[in-house]
């Protein structure tokens, strides 16, 4: 059954610009996994991976009902499976979480749908 479903769109312009003006930001949003792949990436994918983690996190946030505010950006954990496909290997969520990310070159997005 599902029991959330989340949805976020996020303009990779300003994680672009909050990566300039904030020097830790990508290490706030992303877990020590994430990051490590985050930091063999350079250029225009570097700041997609990241606008992709950070609007799979918020649409994560969503689907569970609480907001980025009550579960933190490392409490969630997307790496990718062998074959490419995106999923959520951590998180508070006890049932099934599915996500989808996506982006063109301007936006992020991404949707996770949790089932019990």
């Amino acid at each position: 059954m599902i029991v959330g479903i989340g949805l976020d769109i996020i303009d990779i312009g300003r994680i672009k610009v909050a990566c300039e003006r904030r020097k830790g930001f990508p290490e706030r949003v992303l877990t020590e996994n994430e990051l490590f792949i985050y930091q063999r990436l350079t250029g225009k994918r570097r700041v997609e991976f990241l606008a992709g983690r950070f609007s799979a996190k918020e649409a994560f946030s969503k689907a569970l009902g609480t907001g980025i505010g009550k579960v933190g950006f490392h409490d969630i954990e997307v790496l990718n499976s062998q074959s490419g496909k995106p999923e959520i290997k951590k998180s508070p969520f006890e049932g099934n979480a599915w996500i989808s990310i996506t982006h063109t070159d301007s936006i992020a997005a991404a949707q996770v749908i949790l089932e019990n």
